[in-house]
């Protein structure tokens, strides 16, 4: 599994940096992902969460 949050997906998307010159090259612009613990049936697991999901209380069960 690549690094994307578990609960809604989010994962790095890619673009570029400009220059002042307005040379481009690629970069990736990684989401904010946070370990946190979940609470699953079969006991307490390690997730990735990203911060939108942290705020909005879905990692909450």
């Amino acid at each position: 599994m690549g690094r994307a949050c578990h609960f809604c997906g989010k994962k790095a998307e890619s673009g570029c940096n400009v220059s002042h010159a307005n040379n481009k090259t690629k970069r990736r612009f990684m989401a904010n992902l946070q370990k946190v613990k979940v609470a699953t049936p079969k006991g307490v697991r390690h997730v990735l969460s990203c911060t939108r999901c942290l705020r909005s209380g879905v990692t909450v069960a």
